[in-house]
């Protein structure tokens, strides 16, 4: 995962920048905006012809620019004129055949009844749902390369309606190829937000492309009073148990930054994190003598990235059995929760779940709040 980060990290020092667009809420009646509560990345407003427009305030981290796109429904289409120059894309709905490229992505769909929309995926090995292994399997989601070089002949054969993109700037050629072939690309930066609840909001976004404004709400309500709940129990905990995370790449360890999602879970799982008070949205690049200043005596370690046992943990670096939490057993992790054909259900599920994810915490960190609870994504080192 930290190296998934740094990746990104660095590549979005290219970001380029391109034309701001003029706002087309200004001069049409709005019927109402879609209440966003958490998610800081996009907007939602309906006007009162039924086009609905969304504006995409944050498609990667440092965007420059708000990409807008006008969804006209299509029994109105024929009476609706719209001047092209002043959105990123026009599309009718609801849309039938889609093709998406991230596999937070597909846990909304799926959740929504639309997942058989789906007609192609980039790095189809990597989706663990079952459900959508199943239309894999029976041919109806086509392989369709790997994202960053997403295969444009096989898009272009299957014709779909829109691709939800996810990118990490605003330079990609493939995306720009496609568009010019008259298929719509609408960015998704769900992967931006930094808080729990602020990730799983984004199925409202999903939602009106389908016509699902109001199951998306009904969705995101039960996930959000599970959410607020848990973290309200995990309140009246007296205990506050230190936390240590991340783990070593090249003698650099990675772990997450103060403001990231990974440390706004530990705080609302009433976990003292040992480097909350950064100001890092993203990870932190330390020594690891430095984590071991700090963290050597860190009651619990809540996920070593990609290391499952302690076997493997010691194999990789000595400098792992000095710490508390590995000499006491103390280690949890994701990596050992893996759909059928070895991708991580956490990177999938957890952005659209994340009250399962503040349960297992509590349920970890707070050993008797949750005694029936049953770990869905973080379980034991082996």
């Amino acid at each position: 995962m930290f190296k998934h980060l740094l990746f990104i990290s660095c590549l979005i020092l290219l970001c380029g920048c391109k034309q701001e667009k003029k706002d087309p809420f200004s001069n049409q009646t709005s019927t109402g905006s879609t209440s966003i509560r958490y998610a800081n990345g996009f907007e939602i407003e309906t006007q009162s012809s039924g086009i609905t427009i969304i504006k995409v305030l944050k498609p990667w981290a440092n965007a420059e620019t708000t990409h807008t796109y006008a969804l006209v429904p299509k029994e109105i289409q024929a009476s609706v004129t719209l001047n092209k120059n002043e959105y990123d894309a026009i599309i009718s709905t609801p849309v039938e055949n889609i093709v998406v490229t991230s596999t937070t992505h597909i846990p909304a769909l799926e959740e929504m009844g639309v997942l058989n929309n789906l007609i192609g995926f980039p790095d189809t090995k990597y989706i663990s749902s079952i459900a959508a292994r199943k239309l894999i399997d029976a041919g109806q989601i086509k392989e369709l390369g790997v994202n960053e070089s997403i295969n444009t002949e096989a898009v272009l054969a299957l014709q779909p309606d829109l691709i939800f993109g996810f990118a990490i700037n605003d330079g990609n050629s493939t995306y720009e190829s496609i568009q010019r072939a008259h298929i719509p690309v609408v960015y998704n930066g769900d992967w931006v937000e930094e808080t729990p609840l602020g990730k799983a909001e984004w199925i409202k976004f999903f939602a009106p492309f389908f016509n699902k404004t109001e199951e998306a709400d009904t969705i995101f309500n039960k996930i959000e009073a599970s959410y607020l709940e848990a973290k309200k129990l995990a309140s009246e905990s007296k205990n506050k148990p230190t936390v240590l995370s991340g783990a070593m790449f090249k003698d650099i360890w990675y772990l997450p930054g103060g403001k990231s999602w990974a440390a706004n879970f530990l705080e609302d799982a009433n976990a003292d994190y040992l480097w909350n008070s950064t100001d890092e949205n993203g990870s932190l690049s330390l020594s690891w003598e430095s984590v071991l200043d700090v963290g050597q005596h860190a009651e619990y370690w809540i996920g070593p990235a990609q290391l499952a046992t302690y076997q493997e943990m010691e194999s990789s670096s000595l400098h792992y059995t000095q710490f508390d939490a590995f000499k006491n057993r103390k280690i949890f992790t994701t990596a050992n929760t893996k759909g059928e054909t070895g991708g991580t259900l956490y990177y999938e599920l957890g952005p659209q779940r994340p009250d399962l994810v503040l349960k297992d915490l509590i349920h970890i960190l707070h050993p008797g709040l949750l005694p029936n609870y049953e770990p869905f994504f973080f379980k034991p080192l082996l």
